[in-house]
């Protein structure tokens, strides 16, 4: 990897957000020093590069602090443009379709995803959730035929911006899968997507990055520490 001088990377591993900088910093072969977060705390750190948020991620670069997983992967591309393939496409409209499809990421995936993180939900509500859970990743089945142009990748050859974003939730998928009993990744409704999520995680970049046994520690963790919150409250 190419190195370069004062770039640390501020988050904790779990986070699918932190992976999102993980990934890309791989596949542009960029050398880091990932500043490791204890899960439920905020360091001082933290606290100075992100002071209106006070989340994870914040890149670190040459002092600056870059926050928001979304930002931190158009810094990364404009900054290191001729190292390692482009994230977001050349062409403009490719753009805007590329940036649509993670706002729609970001604003659908989670809201469904906690209802099979929630271990009081009953069977009913496990179910709805899954359901509803694949009607949002049925578009996304779509969007990688027109965008993969026959490819492995929604960015084509290679991984790309939707690849990324994305690709961060596997490991929250496949934690869920192991923790609800519930199969969501089902090559019967979304087998292109299957396929893909396969390709992704078997990439050189991404190797290391999603664990889905840490996933599910992580999940078991903040379970823990939200009913531990909730008792003290209650008390």
């Amino acid at each position: 990897m190419a190195a370069e001088q004062s770039l640390r990377l501020v988050g904790f591993s779990a986070s699918p957000y932190v992976a999102r900088a993980r990934v890309a910093l791989n596949l542009k072969r960029i050398d880091y020093e990932f500043v490791v977060e204890e899960f439920g705390k905020k360091s001082q750190l933290l606290i100075q590069s992100n002071p209106v948020y006070k989340k994870v991620p914040v890149l670190i670069h040459r002092g600056n602090p870059i926050s928001e997983s979304l930002v931190i992967l158009h810094y990364i591309d404009e900054v290191w443009a001729a190292a390692g393939p482009p994230i977001l496409p050349a062409d403009p409209y490719d753009r805007a379709t590329a940036r649509f499809w993670a706002a729609y990421i970001d604003d659908k995936l989670p809201a469904q995803s906690s209802v099979l993180f929630n271990d009081q939900a009953d069977e009913a509500e496990k179910e709805e959730a899954k359901v509803k859970l694949v009607q949002v990743l049925e578009p996304l089945e779509e969007a990688f035929k027109k965008c993969s142009g026959g490819n492995r990748f929604f960015g084509g050859d290679t991984i790309g911006y939707i690849d990324i974003v994305l690709g961060s939730c596997l490991g929250g998928l496949k934690a869920m899968e192991v923790i609800s009993g519930i199969k969501l990744l089902d090559e019967a409704k979304i087998p292109r997507l299957v396929e893909w999520a396969d390709c992704f995680c078997s990439s050189d970049a991404v190797k290391g990055v999603i664990d889905v046994n840490e996933m599910v520690e992580f999940v078991k963790l903040a379970r823990s520490l939200f009913q531990g919150a909730a008792n003290s409250t209650a008390n």
